[in-house]
């Protein structure tokens, strides 16, 4: 697990993750160690953030990242409600899987989850690659998701990256070695500002906004082993994806930054007339991670999108 807790971050000036001028962060101050426990699923254990009583809704990240994409969210949506992120296999402090990674796998390991934290069904939020698991839930487990709200899904546009999967594999290797060291040094890289913005840019369209504690804990879920295998899984999965999506029967919110460099934009629209009503919001200025760059609204956004009847 990562080691933030409260008091590493009040040495800071209490800036956001998503403004240096805002009011301070709803997760500055908070010991995140006491909102920490290993679940075992499957015979493995999985790294588990939870905070908060009531409804459950369950936050899965995107490819590279850890459950600390959505420290903006947890202590505001866990008002009222259980709201629980963890890291993926592979990913963030969770060792990686025996079994192989696939799309298909983590669906079932987030069904699974759910059974050890005993949900029957819960609200659903999933960025990049972790909105493309929560599709696959849906369609695999229609029982388990009231609703889902997907930030940037992946799963359609992924020809570019297939075309290109050889040579990543090649240059894998030292590319891993790389993205190990700058998760290990991520505190000092982000403070830093022209380091922390080149590093933020890959999903950001407006990455000097983005404050160096915040900062800091995405870098730091960056170079881990799940990465390429993951990447492979994205490219398998979405072949098949884009005829399943009609299947989809519950309440789909669908948000995306016009600026995204990660997924087109174009792709909102795939899902939006394939699953019936889904709800589309396309927020200019934005990249890849509307919640880290428009923490405040998006909590808005999203709080008033589960609160639908």
């Amino acid at each position: 697990m990562s080691s933030l807790t409260g008091a590493q971050f009040e040495r800071e000036a209490g800036r956001t993750g998503y403004g240096e001028q805002d009011p301070p962060a709803p997760w500055i101050g908070i010991d995140w160690r006491a909102h920490q426990r290993w679940v075992q699923v499957q015979g493995e254990p999985i790294n588990v953030i939870e905070i908060g009583s009531g409804e459950p809704v369950l936050f899965i990240h995107g490819l590279g990242g850890s459950w600390q994409n959505w420290l903006e969210q947890l202590p505001v949506l866990a008002h009222g409600r259980r709201a629980i992120a963890f890291d993926l296999p592979g990913f963030g402090s969770s060792p990686m899987p025996t079994e192989q990674i696939s799309i298909s796998a983590y669906a079932k390991t987030v069904a699974a989850l759910m059974d050890a934290l005993q949900i029957p069904a819960a609200e659903i939020v999933g960025n990049s690659m972790g909105g493309e698991i929560t599709l696959e839930l849906a369609l695999a487990h229609p029982e388990r998701v009231k609703r889902m709200a997907l930030v940037s899904p992946a799963g359609i546009s992924t020809r570019a990256v297939a075309e290109r999967l050889s040579l990543i594999r090649a240059v894998y290797p030292p590319a891993y070695a790389v993205s190990r060291w700058i998760g290990e040094n991520a505190d000092e890289l982000v403070r830093r500002p022209r380091i922390r913005a080149a590093l933020m840019k890959a999903v950001a369209a407006r990455p000097r906004k983005i404050a160096p504690e915040f900062a800091a804990e995405q870098v730091r879920g960056v170079g881990k082993p799940g990465f390429l295998p993951a990447l492979e899984a994205i490219v398998s999965h979405s072949a098949t994806l884009r005829d399943r999506l009609q299947q989809i029967d519950c309440p789909t919110l669908i948000l995306w930054g016009d600026e995204d460099p990660v997924v087109p934009v174009r792709d909102v629209d795939v899902f939006v007339e394939a699953i019936r009503g889904a709800r589309k919001v396309v927020w200019k200025g934005i990249g890849h991670v509307a919640m880290f760059e428009r923490g405040a609204e998006f909590n808005a956004l999203l709080d008033e999108f589960l609160q639908t009847a």
